[in-house]
């Protein structure tokens, strides 16, 4: 996704799909409709595509303001943890920690990907000392203020591309 060769579709989140006659009724997320077809959904699946779709091409709007108390920086790599989508500042350029929910909203003409947290983390046993931080692979950490880390959900790292 970060070359721009394929991306998010216009459908994400909750997806029915039919399913065969066999298929054995289940508690959650399983119905039958009125011709007796039946179906399941799923609530987190996601269509790619490298169409040029209109939704690719939708502008975020921002509006925060960037202040280091709202926007920490990460203790093992250089950017700042943006928490949700919506609250990407509108006044910082440099490199910022979104959810992977941020790809629903991924606009390449405003933004580049640069990488994720998987692969652009520092390991925090050069950054801190054993037992400040849960292990557990390469994550981004933030500083809990106590001389402990928390480690935080995969992040993507984008940054806002210069306006001409």
């Amino acid at each position: 996704m970060s070359e721009n060769k394929f991306w998010l579709g216009d459908q994400c989140g909750d997806m029915a799909f039919r399913v065969p006659d066999y298929y054995e009724p289940r508690d959650t997320r399983y119905w039958e409709d009125e011709t007796g077809q039946k179906w399941r959904s799923m609530g987190n699946a996601c269509w790619f595509t490298n169409l040029d779709i209109s939704k690719r091409h939708e502008e975020l709007i921002l509006y925060k303001k960037y202040s280091p108390e709202a926007y920490p920086t990460y203790a093992n790599y250089d950017a700042i943890e943006v928490g949700k989508t919506s609250d990407i500042p509108v006044d910082y350029d440099g490199a910022m920690g979104v959810p992977l929910t941020f790809l629903d909203k991924y606009n390449f003409d405003q933004f580049e990907i640069i990488g994720s947290s998987m692969t652009l983390g520092r390991p925090m046993s050069e950054v801190a000392d054993k037992g400040t931080y849960s292990q557990g692979g390469p994550r981004f950490y933030l500083a809990n203020g106590d001389g402990t880390y928390r480690r935080l959900y995969d992040r993507i790292v984008i940054r806002k591309k210069a306006r001409g």
